[in-house]
């Protein structure tokens, strides 16, 4: 860009924000930049917000369960629950009977899995504690049972249980068990998304004391489980099998069944714990799809092999954060400045939601953890500065439409200046070929009455009857071209074209012709009789647009048609009529209101022209046999002109029907009449 150019860009925008600021306002101004700045803070701290923090949790479940990975049954993790049939036949629910624990770690154990993680808590004495300190004693393979303390777990632990809980394990000492934290911690809306945090003085996390090579990835890991899916519904990601079928020597007197179950455990990391209704159960991100919650053990089967994937889902960098939430804003804010069309602002917006809604979709499915990712606060922020921005728009653009109102107003429609204001390139200098129809009208003896009166009453006069017309023009969806003296030029089709212009033009006509009836009617008193508003109408092909340059432009009209409807306008003094309309024009109007005049040939033309007369006022049916009867007259009917001439001679004040009679005996050959 040349450097002058770029100088007369510059000083263009300049003067044009000054502008905008000063239409804005300085309290304005600034409240919209306070609003703005609180949008921003909204679009980066939505998950700390009070209200907003739920619906960044509803989003964020949806993300994940939608996202989640739909895996085949996981091979490394086998679960051994207690059921309720487990219960039942026990005839124990809490403590959980320790026999069938006992039984079933011995055989487990002999058929060598890889660790074993144990949720469940023992508290409490029981008859049957000789028998399970003697397996825990007993054990091979690394085991890690449940541990909690009172002052972590108060709903599940006093001081007496935790004392319990430690002799117990003093007890077992000497063997392979451990104990390992089960400590849960669900989100203030009871929904279990996160890693727990956990305190220095408790033993490592279940998953994390079974799987030792990934404590230095996993230790101090507090961000989001990732849940997954099952790729069948008849094969849950984890097995489980219950655990009193590990207690049924009969069945293990099968050299088959030993060889089965050995397989489901050998290698494995088994957790052993409940799958009791209304116990260790927890709301997670996965009730949305399944509308089921999940046992415990089951959550520790996911954090484990979450562990073992090495899945470590880091969230976005903070910085990261403080960009999106800018640049929501400021798209936001853009797009309510756009000057584009509704359909285009509309499409931007609808695009803009949906890079908000999809944007930590795909962050979600590329393994960032989008919890504490602001989606909703994106979306609030993006509508508080659209709205903030929107407003002091409108404010600006109020400002400026009062202006450009007070010029356009005056010339256009109000629905094509609103156009016009919407769309400005509309006033670009270019001209365009436009079907359109043209009215032209003329105040009759004005230039005389203004030689006779005061400079002053000419003004007011001429003031009042230029703005009757212009409102008619206005009113019935017109543009005015121009005023020259007491004449009124408009026309029909240009900027906008609507598909009833036609009759709006011939409307606009009868009522200009109306309104200078009115304003003859109410003149003061000692100013002489004014005459008639004679009016044209035509339609025809012009060239439309602003013709003046840079500096001094007007919106107008050119061509033939303009000429035609100015000759028709100044035919009706000759042909003792008000208002001449012709062929064209009223054939595109759709209305059935007019009488035919003949054909006349226009001053400084050669083509003759068939004109015809609005009589609004006149039964369809006698406009239609009059019609009828001028086409046989014109033709050269001599006993049509006769008819015509009675008519005349029973209407002596219609001078517009005898001067027609008049015409039809003087005719050319051809059949029409020229004018002089």
């Amino acid at each position: 860009m040349p450097e002058s150019q770029g100088g007369r860009t510059y000083f263009a925008f300049a003067t044009s924000a000054r502008t905008g600021l000063r239409q804005l306002g300085f309290w304005r101004l600034l409240l919209t930049i306070a609003f703005l700045a609180g949008a921003v803070l909204i679009a980066r701290y939505g998950w700390k917000l009070p209200l907003a923090i739920e619906a960044e949790r509803a989003l964020y479940d949806w993300r994940q369960v939608l996202t989640a990975e739909k895996v085949d049954q996981d091979e490394r993790i086998v679960m051994i629950v207690y059921t309720d049939e487990t219960l039942a036949a026990t005839g124990k629910r809490s403590p959980l009977d320790r026999a069938i624990l006992a039984k079933a770690l011995a055989r487990i154990d002999s058929f060598k899995p890889k660790a074993i993680g144990i949720d469940i808590l023992i508290d409490q004495p029981q008859p049957e504690d000789p028998k399970i300190i003697e397996a825990f004693r007993n054990l091979k393979t690394p085991t890690f049972l449940a541990y909690a303390s009172a002052s972590t777990a108060e709903d599940k632990m006093m001081l007496w249980q935790q004392q319990f809980l430690e002799n117990f394990l003093k007890q077992i000492s000497s063997g392979p068990v451990k104990p390992a934290s089960i400590m849960i911690q669900t989100d203030d809306d009871n929904v279990l998304r996160s890693w727990p945090k956990l305190p220095q003085d408790l033993p490592d996390l279940l998953p994390i004391a079974l799987e030792p090579s990934s404590k230095a990835s996993f230790e101090g890991y507090d961000r989001s489980i990732r849940y997954r899916l099952p790729a069948f519904n008849e094969r849950p990601v984890f097995a489980s099998i219950p655990i009193d079928t590990f207690a049924q020597d009969a069945l293990f007197a099968s050299p088959e069944a030993t060889a089965l179950f050995r397989k489901q455990i050998e290698g494995k990391y088994v957790l052993i714990g409940g799958h009791i209704q209304d116990i260790d159960i927890f709301e997670t991100p996965l009730n949305k799809l399944t509308g089921r919650s999940t046992w415990g053990i089951e959550t520790f089967a996911h954090m484990l092999a979450q562990e073992l994937d090495g899945q470590l889902a880091e969230p976005p960098p903070t910085w990261i954060k403080w960009i999106a939430a800018v640049l929501v804003i400021f798209a936001a804010a853009s797009t309510a400045m756009s000057n584009a069309r509704p359909l285009a602002v509309s499409l931007t917006v609808i695009a803009e939601f949906a890079a908000i809604a999809l944007i930590p979709f795909w962050a979600q499915s590329r393994g960032i953890d989008t919890q504490g990712l602001p989606a909703f606060g994106w979306g609030l922020g993006w509508v508080l500065a659209f709205a903030s921005v929107g407003t002091a728009a409108r404010a600006i653009g109020s400002e400026q439409r009062k202006f450009a109102q007070s010029a356009l107003g005056k010339y256009l429609p109000r629905d094509i200046a609103a156009e016009i204001l919407r769309d400005p390139e509309s006033l670009a200098l270019h001209g365009e070929k436009r079907e359109i129809f043209v009215v032209f009208t003329d105040l009759e003896g004005f230039t005389k009455l203004s030689h006779a009166i005061e400079p002053e009453m000419v003004a007011t006069l001429l003031n009042r009857y230029l703005e009757m017309l212009s409102n008619v023009v206005l009113e019935h969806g017109g543009t005015i071209d121009k005023f020259v003296g007491d004449a009124v030029v408009a026309f029909w089709g240009a900027p906008i074209s609507r598909s009833d212009d036609g009759e709006r033009a011939a409307r606009a006509a009868w009522a200009m012709y109306q309104a200078g009836e009115e304003f003859r009617k109410s003149v003061p008193e000692g100013v002489p009789a004014i005459g008639k508003t004679r009016v044209g109408l035509h339609h025809g092909e012009a060239i439309v647009g602003n013709f003046g340059g840079e500096g001094r432009i007007q919106y107008t009209a050119l061509g033939d048609s303009m000429n035609t409807a100015s000759r028709l306008e100044s035919a009706n003094k000759q042909l003792k009529s008000s208002i001449l309309v012709s062929r064209e024009a009223a054939e595109l109007s759709g209305l059935d209101w007019y009488r035919s005049l003949g054909r006349v040939v226009l001053r400084g033309r050669a083509t003759p022209v068939e004109i015809l007369e609005p009589c609004p006022n006149v039964p369809s049916e006698t406009l239609k046999a009059f019609n009828d009867l001028a086409r046989q007259a014109n033709s050269g009917d001599v006993s049509a002109i006769t008819a015509l001439k009675k008519q005349s001679t029973k209407n002596p004040k219609d001078e517009a029907l005898a001067n027609f009679v008049f015409r039809l005996v003087h005719l050319e050959e051809g059949g029409y009449f020229v004018l002089d």
